[in-house]
C-alpha cells in the first residue's frame, strides 16, 4: 500500500506521544486510497472488516488490511452513509434518491428506493428488519423493509418535527435519533412507525453523532457544545456529559471494549467510559485534522477515519463530513484522500 511519507512521519509521531491520560489508542498508519470525491459517514463489516466510504457521486468498498479499493459502486449522487443488513444480504447508500440497495456479497447494485427530503445519515434496525433513513429537508425519518422486494419498496415516513442527525437502534425494535435543531432525542418505534417520546439532552448543544450501548442502556451523543452527553434509555435522562473536541460528526460504542468515542475535526477521538455507576471518564487520542468521522471495526477493536489533506482556505465552515460542521472549508488536495487507522499498541 502507498502511504504519505508526511503522514507516515506523523503517525509514528503520535504513536508515542499523541495519547493523554493513560488511554493506550494511537495513530499506527494512514491508507493512502486518492480518487475524486469528498465523504461523510463511513461504515465497517466487521465479518469482512471492509469499509463502506461515500465519496460524494460513489460509494467505495475498501479492503483496510490490502490497503485498496474493492469496489467502487458507481451513480450514488450525494451519498452519505450506508447501512448493512447482513439478514438480507443487502447494503443501503443514502443519496440524492433516496438509497441504492447493493448485493453484499457481490458489491453491485440492485436498484433505487426513494425516501423523503435530504438522505443523510442511514442505519439498521435488526429487530423490525427496517433501514432507517435522516431526511434532515423533510424533517423526518424514513423507514424501509430491507426484506421488501426493490421494485415495490416504500418508505414509511415519521415526521420528527426538526432536524435528524444521527440514529441508533435497541435491537428491541426501538429507534434513538439526535434532533439537531431542537437538541433532543426522538424515541421512534420502528414496528409502529411513530416518536413515542422526545427527551431534552441537557448541557448538550446542537447534537451530531450517535452511538449506543445495548446491554447498558447507555446513549452517547456527540455535541457541537464540546461535549459528550450521556442518556439513560430507560429514563431518558442525561446522567452525565464529559467534555470532548470541536467539530463533532460521528460516534461509535464498542461493546467488546466497553468504550464510546466521539471523533473531531480538530484532529481529537475522545475516548469515554463508564468506570463506575454513573460515572464516566474521557481521554483523549490524537489523529490528524479534519478526521471527524468515524467508524469502529468490533472485532478487531480498529477504529477507521476518512481524511485527505486540504488547500488552506479563510472560509467558514458549513456542511458534513469532508470539511463542514465546524471546520473551515477547503479544496481537498488532489489524490489525497486516506484512511486514518486507530488502534492499541
Amino acid at each position: 500500500m502507498r502511504t504519505f511519507t508526511v503522514l507516515s512521519c506523523l503517525a509514528a509521531l503520535l504513536v508515542c506521544c499523541g495519547v493523554s491520560r493513560g488511554a493506550d489508542l494511537a495513530v499506527v498508519k494512514t491508507i493512502h486510497i486518492g480518487g475524486q470525491g469528498r465523504w461523510d459517514y463511513i461504515s465497517c463489516d466487521p465479518e469482512t472488516h471492509h469499509l463502506f466510504v461515500p465519496r460524494s457521486d460513489h460509494t467505495q468498498i475498501i479492503d483496510p488490511v490490502e490497503g485498496k479499493v474493492i469496489a467502487d459502486i458507481p451513480d450514488t449522487q450525494g451519498s452519505h452513509g450506508v447501512a448493512l443488513s447482513p439478514e438480507t444480504g443487502r447494503g443501503f447508500i443514502s443519496d440524492g434518491k433516496g438509497v441504492t440497495v447493493f448485493d453484499l456479497k457481490t458489491l453491485k447494485p440492485l436498484g433505487t428506493i426513494a425516501t423523503g427530503q435530504g438522505a443523510d445519515a442511514i442505519s439498521y434496525d435488526p429487530a423490525t428488519k427496517n433501514v432507517v433513513v435522516m431526511c434532515g429537508r423533510g424533517q423526518e425519518a424514513s423507514l424501509i423493509d430491507a426484506t421488501a422486494p426493490i421494485e415495490s419498496a416504500k418508505a414509511v415516513h415519521v415526521p420528527l418535527n426538526g432536524r435528524p442527525e444521527a440514529g441508533v437502534a435497541d435491537d428491541k425494535g426501538r429507534i434513538y435519533i439526535n434532533i439537531e435543531s431542537t437538541s433532543e432525542i426522538a424515541v421512534v418505534d420502528s414496528k409502529e412507525a411513530k416518536v413515542t417520546a422526545r427527551w431534552k439532552i441537557e448541557g448538550g448543544d446542537g447534537p451530531s453523532g450517535l452511538a449506543i450501548d445495548v446491554a447498558n442502556h447507555r446513549l452517547f451523543s456527540g455535541c457541537h457544545n464540546k461535549v459528550m452527553a450521556i442518556i439513560d434509555t430507560e429514563t431518558g435522562k442525561t446522567i452525565a456529559t464529559v467534555p470532548i473536541g470541536s467539530g463533532v460528526d460521528a460516534c461509535a460504542f464498542d461493546p467488546g471494549t466497553g468504550e464510546a468515542y466521539a471523533s473531531c475535526g480538530d484532529g481529537t477521538i475522545t475516548v469515554v467510559k463508564e468506570t463506575s455507576p454513573g460515572k464516566f471518564e474521557g481521554a483523549t487520542v490524537k489523529t490528524l485534522p479534519g478526521a471527524r468521522t468515524m467508524t469502529v471495526d468490533t472485532s478487531t477493536h480498529t477504529i477507521y477515519l476518512p481524511d485527505a489533506e486540504m488547500q488552506p482556505t479563510t472560509q467558514p465552515a458549513g456542511g458534513n463530513g469532508g470539511g463542514g460542521g465546524g471546520r473551515q472549508r477547503g479544496q481537498m488536495k488532489p489524490d489525497s484522500f486516506m484512511i486514518v487507522v486507530v488502534a492499541r499498541q
